[in-house]
């Protein structure tokens, strides 16, 4: 793949992002929310996986490519609605990401990898899908679980170890490492949760 290409399509991802109506604020600054779970997503992806080639570059950065069209809102309740939401819209995200690529002339393989991995397509035996699946736990635990916690007060300690120990399973021993060995700053109210859950 070319470097016009490359950039091409981490421009396009970008100015579609930014289309997201949803803000959050880091840092004082406020931005449209997928674009900065997006750029989270590239900076945890550079520490994780610093050689990580441009198609995994790519495929990190459309991992929730216009998230905001397909609520969860727009399915049932329960967890049959919940599985059916979570697999059209993995299946959106790949189709999105890999439409973008194309419009900006990357190569075949690149965006069958890329619409594999955002797709989620062979978590745990494809290495691509995997890497996206630990750098999206890892920006989780970083960035959101604690925000998380705050939205649920009414959760009790069973159920925060339980939400731990799914996204813990998600993946593998090298994101583990980093996560124990400092690769990451954890929530520090939550820290003796997760030794518990992990441990």
């Amino acid at each position: 793949m070319s470097r016009t290409a490359f950039d091409k399509a981490i421009a396009l991802i970008d100015a579609a992002n930014r289309q997201d109506p949803n803000r959050e604020t880091a840092d004082g600054e406020s931005w449209p929310k997928e674009q900065l779970y997006a750029q989270r997503m590239s900076d945890m992806l550079a520490r994780y996986a610093p050689e990580a080639d441009e198609a995994m570059q790519l495929a990190v950065r459309a991992q929730h490519i216009r998230r905001w069209e397909s609520p969860r809102s727009d399915y049932p309740a329960g967890r049959k609605g919940y599985l059916r939401w979570r697999a059209d819209l993995y299946r959106f995200h790949a189709d999105t990401a890999a439409a973008l690529l194309s419009e900006a002339g990357c190569d075949d393989t690149t965006i069958e990898r890329v619409r594999q991995a955002v797709g989620k397509r062979g978590i745990k035996t494809n290495p691509d899908t995997q890497l996206v699946e630990d750098v999206a736990s890892l920006v989780f635990v970083e960035h959101y679980l604690e925000d998380f916690a705050a939205r649920h007060p009414d959760y009790d300690e069973a159920k925060w170890l339980d939400i731990i120990r799914k996204t813990w399973k998600k993946m593998s021993p090298r994101a583990h490492a980093f996560a124990l060995g400092g690769g990451i700053r954890l929530p520090a109210s939550l820290v003796p949760l997760i030794t518990r859950a992990v441990t």
